[in-house]
């Protein structure tokens, strides 16, 4: 049964890693579907720091070894390792350099058949108008031939119980800026994609830069970052009423993908993370179709793919394998999984 989260809103991070891994040990195991059906899965992190805990090579491998067969990866940024030393605009640099190792590492073969990472979206700071073209070649240059885009994440709230939160602080309307246009319009010449993610209030603002950059490929995070906590808690078919408008809109730029994933955070305020034991599929299935379809009716099957975003990311209501639960209908999992998946690591789309 589907319900909304009781408890305030404590940001992504709900649990310790020691305290997710127990409450995920909860839950009975699920036999994977479609077990041989090749699976890219395009959104992902790594880090190690104390507040996030350690997620790297062998935790992402434990996490893909459900039953599926998940043949390579994409990494999205996630301001990990950026570089100590030399100026700030170069530090995401580093991400980029310590990504491109791991998937060196995966791709000698000497830690199963996936191939972990086969494509990087980093960051860069539009701000920094047409000079970030020279940060965006050097991401190129180290990431042996694995970078494909950027994501600088612009999700921003008016209500602080839900801006205190945010992981980069950003001004509203950020992507209107002219400086940050100035940035945006390096991408494409490069080959490079554009991650947007953003909270579902913001979508208009997205659907105005996907208007403005027609030849740039933009994939929408999150279907969109629905809010569902602090003043938009107990709102959800009020919301979902002018997400799906907003929704088609954006489904009408035909360089726009989207990312199937994300409604297990804390933040779409669902209730699963508040309970003693961890969702089934079946409940997940349940509770995330109202966003899962509509995104694949207005977009298509070859604009979609679905995101799965490690277990340990931010205490969502994590699933096996993929970004649906493994024994979801075919109606919910099937659509996007077989002609975007491939297209993935091709067109640099993500999560």
């Amino acid at each position: 049964m589907t319900g909304d989260a009781k408890g305030e809103y404590r940001g992504t991070g709900y649990r310790n890693d020691a305290e997710l891994q127990a409450w995920l040990a909860k839950r009975p195991s699920e036999a994977a579907l479609e077990q041989g059906l090749p699976i890219i899965d395009p959104h992902h992190h790594f880090w190690d720091t104390p507040q996030r805990g350690r997620y790297l090579l062998p935790e992402l491998l434990d996490d893909l070894s459900g039953g599926h067969n998940i043949v390579s990866t994409v990494f999205l940024e996630c301001r990990s390792m950026y570089r100590k030393d030399g100026p700030a605009e170069i530090a995401p640099v580093g991400e980029v350099e310590f990504v491109n190792g791991i998937a060196a590492m995966s791709a000698s073969g000497g830690y199963g058949p996936c191939r972990v990472a086969e494509a990087i979206i980093g960051h860069a700071d539009l701000t920094l108008g047409a000079r970030v073209r020279e940060v965006l070649e050097t991401e190129i240059r180290v990431g042996g031939g694995r970078f494909r885009g950027i994501r600088h994440g612009v999700s921003w709230d008016s209500n602080d119980s839900i801006q205190k939160f945010a992981t980069r602080v950003v001004p509203p309307h950020l992507v209107r800026d002219p400086k940050f246009r100035e940035g945006f319009a390096q991408l494409a010449p490069l080959g490079l994609s554009f991650e947007s993610w953003q909270y579902h209030p913001q979508l208009p603002d997205a659907i105005d830069l996907a208007r403005a950059f027609p030849g740039t490929t933009i994939i929408l995070n999150h279907v969109g970052g629905v809010l569902g906590v602090g003043p938009y808690s107990g709102r959800r078919q009020e919301i979902l009423t002018g997400w799906k408008k907003d929704i088609a809109e954006l489904a009408k730029c035909p360089n726009v993908n989207v990312k199937l994933g994300g409604v297990g955070m804390t933040s779409f305020g669902f209730d699963f993370h508040e309970r003693d034991v961890p969702p089934s599929s079946e409940d997940l299935a349940a509770a995330w179709r109202q966003y899962i379809e509509p995104c694949i009716e207005a977009f298509g099957p070859s604009r979609c793919m679905f995101e799965r975003i490690s277990r340990r990311t931010s205490n969502r209501a994590a699933t096996p394998s993929c970004g649906m639960p493994s024994n979801a209908s075919p109606p919910t999992r099937r659509p996007s999984k077989r002609p975007s998946s491939t297209a993935a690591l091709r067109r640099g789309c993500t999560v």
